[in-house]
């Protein structure tokens, strides 16, 4: 969730992606789809490991060899804005999904819309990844890399505090309350755990409940919030009392995201929401077992945020055709399960989530399930609203869980609707 686009840069790539559209689809260009062309692929670091493995496989089996270059987090978004401003961008290229809806308006990527209707399997692509990588019914991106929001519980933890270890709770209400029973241990063990000072933190793993019980964050179109609802109220009194009472560590007012995986691998924490991706790292260093459960409204249901990275092809590539055969490949059941799945990642198909690795660990297959009963956010102003520091979110939800809860709300959102609809 690491979303670092400045206000500044953000500016510079809307001016120069303005000028680098292009309507020229994979199809235009006439040319054979595996012809050994070299394709140049741009990621941000932390999708690196995934996009090479899928180069990797693919360049073994193909007369295409794809070439991947990662930039750090925070440079990627200049990166890409200095590429477009000189017609010069890779002939592919992923992004954080919430971004999509932003490059894919400004042209910044290929139309690939007939290309990814013909896919036999398009109906089964992650759906909330395909709407983020839609402009005007267009398709410009398809899923690259999935990490979605769930609840993970230490069960050495729950065994101590009475709870049965394999039951954990279907409810948001059921959550808080195995928080406390943890919490009743004492000594430095805490209950919970969140991040009180990370605006994508507590979009990842808070409005889950919200979609969870029913209620939602903005409308359809991403031009207007929400977060002044009945559910979304009852979520952060949820979370607010836990804090309050001291079932939250103390270090959570505080917590912006860089601390946030260390206190949940110290093995103090009874149950916190978290990405699915740190069940096999913190399991790596931790001597305790970890659980899996879903996230939930207060009185039931289940839902997730989708997160993740999409991919497109440049808008100024040389080579649609070749571009295109690798994303097709990439979607296809043997990338899927010998390079995802096998990679213990989760598969970009609904189809796909119980396969011959996942199937070993029900935990993963939990996981899996839960992409299609999840959303991703559309907003063409996602980062300046959510997740920049200095956005209307932060201080909306700073001040839901540690000041006025009601006045928060309701000023949060007439802010945050100004914001989205610049």
């Amino acid at each position: 969730m690491n979303r670092l686009l400045s206000g500044t840069v953000a500016a510079t790539l809307l001016l120069a992606l303005g000028a680098c559209g292009s309507d020229e689809s994979p199809a235009a260009t006439g040319e054979a789809a595996d012809s050994g062309a070299t394709l140049t692929l741009w990621t941000r670091a932390a999708t690196e490991s995934v996009s090479k493995a899928y180069a990797a496989a693919y360049n073994a089996t193909h007369k295409n060899q794809v070439q991947v270059t990662a930039y750090p987090n925070e440079e990627y978004p200049a990166k890409l804005a200095s590429a477009a401003g000189a017609k010069a961008l890779p002939d592919l290229f992923a992004s954080d999904v919430v971004f999509a809806p932003q490059y894919a308006s400004q042209g910044l990527w290929l139309d690939i819309t007939d290309k990814f209707n013909a896919l036999p399997v398009k109906d089964k692509v992650a759906p909330a990844h395909v709407r983020n990588g839609t402009w005007n019914k267009k398709n410009y991106a398809v899923p690259h890399t999935i990490d979605m929001s769930v609840m993970l519980y230490n069960k050495d933890l729950f065994t101590k505090a009475g709870l049965d270890p394999e039951k954990p709770p279907k409810t948001l209400t059921e959550f808080a309350a195995a928080a406390r029973a943890v919490d009743k241990l004492g000594g430095d063990i805490n209950g919970t755990y969140f991040g009180g000072n990370c605006g994508g933190c507590n979009v990842f793993t808070l409005w889950p409940s919200v979609w969870a019980a029913g209620g939602d964050v903005m409308n359809a179109e991403g031009t207007a919030s929400t977060i002044d609802s009945k559910e979304m109220a009852e979520v952060f009194a949820l979370y607010r009392k836990l804090y309050e009472e001291g079932v939250a560590a103390p270090a959570s007012k505080d917590e912006a995201g860089p601390t946030w995986l260390g206190a949940l691998q110290s093995g103090k924490i009874g149950i916190a929401p978290a990405p699915s991706a740190w069940l096999g790292i913190i399991e790596e260093k931790a001597a305790f077992k970890v659980g899996i459960a879903p996230i939930s409204g207060i009185n039931g249901g289940e839902s997730t945020f989708v997160g993740g990275d999409s991919i497109g092809i440049g808008a100024t590539s040389k080579h649609a055709a070749q571009a295109w055969d690798f994303l097709a490949w990439t979607l296809g059941d043997e990338a899927q399960v010998e390079v995802v799945a096998k990679g213990k990642g989760v598969p970009t198909r609904t189809d796909l989530a119980a396969n011959k690795y996942s199937s070993a660990d029900p935990r993963v297959v939990t996981i899996n399930n839960l992409m299609g009963k999840g959303k991703t956010p559309y907003a063409k102003n996602f980062n300046a609203t959510y997740n920049d520091p200095q956005s209307p979110w932060n201080t909306a939800f700073r001040g839901a869980l540690f000041g006025d809860a009601q006045k928060s709300l309701g000023d949060g959102a007439t802010a945050l609707t100004a914001s989205l609809k610049k």
